[in-house]
């Protein structure tokens, strides 16, 4: 197969997607609106600055992408104490609905030895993600490593062993996206929280 057949299979594949995505939209359940979900970062926000306010050093804020990017970008303006921005992609997903084996592809810059470190990601749902990179960043001798969501998903499945130490909502066991969530690749940017409906594979 040559480039031009690649590049052209690609595009097909991604606009298939597209077109679900659109479909997805329009018969999804709206979950949490975009006032409900500001309440809910406020809320977050303030268990945070109670924690973390006396920490003796920039706090070091690490969103894990793509998905923590929209939550960490709007929390940490409501943070009441110095931080330092780094990110890092660990992904479990790879644009499917359901979890694969964990790939990293960007590790943090900052040195995290003897930090303390705030992770960020919008869904906690089996938790392995996070635990790996919890694992990940005390292998680098973090100090404290502390985790925020925005959505914990409530399920009879087993989950890792760690917790989010920061929860903004919970919801049902249902595939959920916007406001970082994403369908497919696609509806991270809006600013509710939809479910696909029941209807929808």
């Amino acid at each position: 197969m040559n480039q031009w057949m690649t590049v052209s299979l690609h595009l097909r594949i991604d606009m298939k997607n597209y077109g679900k995505a659109k479909q997805i939209l329009e018969s999804a359940e709206l979950i949490y609106t975009a006032d409900q979900i500001q309440q809910s970062i406020d809320e977050l926000a303030q268990k945070i600055n109670t924690s973390l306010i006396n920490t003796p050093q920039p706090v070091i804020v690490l969103p894990i992408m793509n998905g923590g990017l929209i939550l960490s970008g709007q929390l940490i303006t409501r943070l009441n104490f110095p931080v330092e921005l780094d990110y890092l992609h660990a992904t479990r997903y790879r644009d499917k609905t359901t979890g694969s084996d964990l790939q990293w592809k960007v590790k943090p810059q900052l040195e995290l030895k003897n930090r303390t470190l705030l992770v960020i990601d919008d869904i906690f749902d089996e938790g392995h993600t996070l635990q790996a990179v919890v694992e990940f960043c005390k292998s680098e001798n973090a100090d404290h490593v502390y985790s925020a969501v925005l959505v914990e998903k409530n399920h009879p499945r087993p989950k890792s062993l760690i917790k989010s130490d920061f929860i903004g909502m919970r919801v049902e066991d249902r595939y959920v996206f916007g406001f970082g969530m994403d369908y497919k690749g696609y509806h991270r940017n809006l600013n509710a929280i939809y479910a696909v409906s029941n209807d929808e594979k």
